[in-house]
This record gives structure tokens, C-alpha cells and sequence, in this order.
């Protein structure tokens, strides 16, 4: 869905699939983003090893489909058009 949108993406292994593995590309800086769904019961050690790092290292992590169609639509947003960081009360006093 990513790369069909027109977003770099890479493919890496999960923690037991083999090395490098996606928690040596998160502590080497080469991360920005992790969309991961995991699989059931057998995923349980590779999920939680991929949360920890992305939580230490501050990267957002997505785990759900619906969770990455809305992080597409927001990057492509960015790329579209100049967003405006605004505070609440700003952004409601503009719609009134």
C-alpha cells in the first residue's frame, strides 16, 4: 500500500526471520517509520522486541491496516500542500 502510493519503503526481516533484522535497523538510526501486523500467537516475541525498540527510540509504530491507510493519507497531505502547526482553539476560531 506504501510503496503503491508512491512512499520509499524497504522490506526488512522481523526479529526471528533472520539478521539484519528490523530492531538492528531501528537502534542504527535507519528507521522512520514501522507499520508491523502481527500474525497471532507466533508473532508475540517479534511484536514485543519491535514495540520496545521503536518506544525507546521514538519512532512511531503502526499495527493495524486502518493505522497505516491514515499515516498514507497524512504523508501524502504533507507532500501536497504547506501544513500549519495551530493550536485547537485557533483551528475551531477559523471554522466558526
Amino acid at each position: 500500500m506504501l510503496r503503491n502510493s508512491g512512499i520509499e519503503v524497504e522490506t526488512v526481516y522481523k526479529v526471528n526471520e533472520g539478521r539484519p533484522h528490523i530492531v538492528d535497523y531501528i537502534k542504527s538510526g535507519k528507521v522512520n517509520l514501522i507499520i508491523n501486523t502481527p500474525l497471532g500467537r507466533e508473532s508475540f516475541f517479534d511484536e514485543k522486541a519491535i514495540r520496545r525498540a521503536a518506544v525507546n527510540s521514538r519512532i512511531p509504530c503502526i499495527t493495524t491496516i486502518p493505522g497505516a491507510a491514515a499515516a498514507v493519507n497524512g504523508i501524502r497531505a504533507i507532500r501536497r500542500e504547506k501544513l500549519d502547526v495551530k493550536s485547537i482553539q485557533e483551528y475551531h476560531a477559523r471554522r466558526s
